[in-house]
């Protein structure tokens, strides 16, 4: 049989296939019979068996979502890396968002065991100076300063504790126990006590003590909490977040694999076909962009007011300063306390006689007062401090702005996952090599209706996002309220005295808010002995809290002279107004 080819037969597939080499095809016969080795290969690496995989490219007309020219993939070997290539989405994006998850996480669990080892350090610098103070009569009455404590924590926690209502009740247990202490030679019932708050609010047994710390433990406090839960609610939403509900596979699978099904493996998709694709994934996400950045930024703000004016490390270290102060105020002025009290409740009765109480149990040989210097003050939070954990935590959230519009292009910017901007004219376009032509859509879902890579939904807003938009909505806000000293979630009783002190003063430091300030202070800073060097506050309504001291502790409590234990701050006072003060009392 006679199979050789005419002349003109032959010139004719010469033209041919100079006009399909000039057109950047193949020609079927050329096609058919190319090898596919290095997509098996490449395809074999992957964990996947070859044993579906064409030794040649075979015609793709059974292909779905590859074009249909000759292929080296299967039907099988194409579902297959479908799925790969979704796997992979979702690998890329929980690698780049690794960052956010382990800030959050990690800077979360810090600062946590850091404020909640302030509060225990606190109260055991308060037990181990009133123990020094007042030895077993502080003991006796410790019940009074745990519970206090207890609350505290409560709050911080996330308990539905109000600071108002904790401190309030504090010192309403505390002015009775020192008014009937100073006043031992008279028996108080429960009914009397209870009088003796009802008019706290006037005569200020204790200075102005209770406003100075309820201020400074209020705003400190607030803003702890809404950091701790704000850095709490930043984890879960990144956990939610890049839990991605892939439904772009084709584009996905056209952009990472259709190449390899094609017998090139090597080229790398378009970098404006891969932003196109990832921007249709990723639509969802991207309209968090806004209240992300709110969020972001509110984050950050707290973060400076607690490192300045809402600092909780100071306040922390200053309740027992304060407490102290407030006792020794009621101590030197207790002979006028207790003479405006008789007038306004009445005169006391009489104490039974009883004998004389040795001065180991009266506390009376007992030092005075004394305050702790830098190097013996406890270190707190297993050696850090508030300035370093501040200062870190504000480096990392500065590149979390911008984070779910910019995601596509960090996807994209990876080599592994598109071809370099130089690299344009010799990558794959979706179709074969050469230049990407469409223009790259813009971020969010409704700019996703021009999408040519991604069919996207747009009448159809993703409920999730939807959730997650409303959380950082709500934790952006009680951020902002704690900026100003506010809790939320107790407006009606914190925020007259925070907003006042907290968000109106614009974080101005008032030296008699923070440890370091007044006589009775350890010496953390180094108070002025010059009044006009300390700013002036401004002027303050009268606190309201002394009215609210009876109401919500007056009943279910006994405070009879039996029940009191004995606590004598007199230990503390010179001993020429001792002698003064008893015989007055006579």
């Amino acid at each position: 049989m006679d199979t050789r080819v005419s002349f003109p037969t032959r010139r004719l597939l010469v033209l041919l296939c100079t006009a399909a080499a000039l057109l950047g095809t193949r020609s079927p016969l050329a096609a058919a019979g190319r090898s596919c080795s290095d997509t098996r290969q490449v395809y074999l690496e992957k964990g996947y068996s070859t044993s579906t995989a064409p030794l040649t490219q075979i015609s793709g007309e059974h292909l779905r979502l590859c074009p249909q020219d000759y292929t080296c993939c299967s039907s099988q070997m194409e579902e297959t890396l479908a799925q790969q290539s979704e796997r992979d989405f979702l690998k890329a994006v929980s690698d780049n968002s690794q960052f956010l998850l382990t800030t959050f996480t990690q800077r979360h669990r810090r600062f946590d065991e850091f404020f909640k080892e302030l509060i225990d350090l606190s109260e055991k610098s308060m037990n181990q100076m009133f123990t020094k103070t007042y030895g077993l009569l502080f003991t006796q009455n410790a019940h009074v300063f745990q519970e206090l404590f207890l609350e505290l924590r409560r709050y911080y926690s996330g308990g539905s504790v109000s600071l108002a209502e904790v401190l309030s009740d504090f010192w309403s247990r505390l002015v009775e126990r020192v008014f009937s202490l100073v006043n031992p030679q008279y028996q108080f019932s429960e009914d009397y006590l209870e009088c003796v708050s009802k008019h706290a609010e006037q005569l200020q047994p204790f200075g102005d003590v209770p406003r100075k710390l309820r201020v400074q433990v209020s705003r400190a406090f607030i803003a702890a909490r809404a950091l701790s839960q704000g850095l709490a609610t930043g984890r879960d939403i990144v956990n939610k977040a890049t839990k991605v509900n892939s439904e772009c596979v084709r584009g996905l699978m056209r952009q990472w694999y259709c190449p390899l099904c094609r017998g090139m493996p090597s080229v790398r998709p378009c970098r404006s076909l891969c932003l196109n694709v990832m921007k249709g994934c990723l639509a969802n996400q991207a309209d968090l962009d806004t209240e992300w950045n709110n969020f972001i930024d509110a984050l950050y703000q707290v973060s400076e007011k607690l490192e300045g004016p809402f600092n909780m490390e100071l306040a922390a270290d200053s309740i027992s300063v304060k407490v102290s102060e407030a006792i020794m105020h009621m101590q030197e002025n207790s002979v006028s306390i207790s003479s405006k009290v008789f007038q306004g409740c009445g005169n006391p009765r009489p104490a039974p006689a009883r004998s004389k109480r040795s001065p180991k149990e009266s506390g009376g040989n007992r030092r005075p007062f004394r305050t702790y210097t830098p190097e013996e003050k406890p270190t707190t939070a297993a050696g850090t401090n508030l300035d370093r954990l501040v200062t870190e935590l504000k480096e990392r959230l500065r590149p979390m702005r911008g984070f779910w519009v910019s995601l596509p292009h960090t996807i994209c910017n990876d080599e592994k996952m598109a071809a370099d901007v130089t690299n344009e004219d010799r990558c794959w376009n979706g179709q074969t090599r050469g230049r990407y032509l469409p223009d790259v859509t813009g971020d969010g879902l409704v700019s996703q209706i021009n999408n040519p890579e991604v069919e996207v939904d747009i009448a159809r807003p993703d409920v999730r996002t939807r959730q997650l938009i409303m959380e950082l909505r709500v934790v952006t806000n009680k951020l902002r309220h704690a900026m100003s000293g506010q809790d939320m979630d107790f407006m009606d009783s914190e925020c007259e005295e925070g907003s006042g002190s907290g968000g109106g003063d614009h974080g101005e430091r008032y030296n008699h808010d923070w440890p370091g300030y007044g006589p009775y202070s350890p010496p953390y800073t180094k108070p002025s002995n010059n009044p006009a060097s300390n700013p002036a506050k401004p002027p303050r309504g009268r606190d309201r809290n002394g009215s609210k001291w009876n109401r919500n502790n007056g009943q279910g409590r006994v405070r009879s002279a039996a029940g009191l234990l004995p606590f004598s701050p007199f230990s503390l006072l010179p001993l020429p107004f001792v002698v003064t003060a008893a015989t007055m009392w006579r």
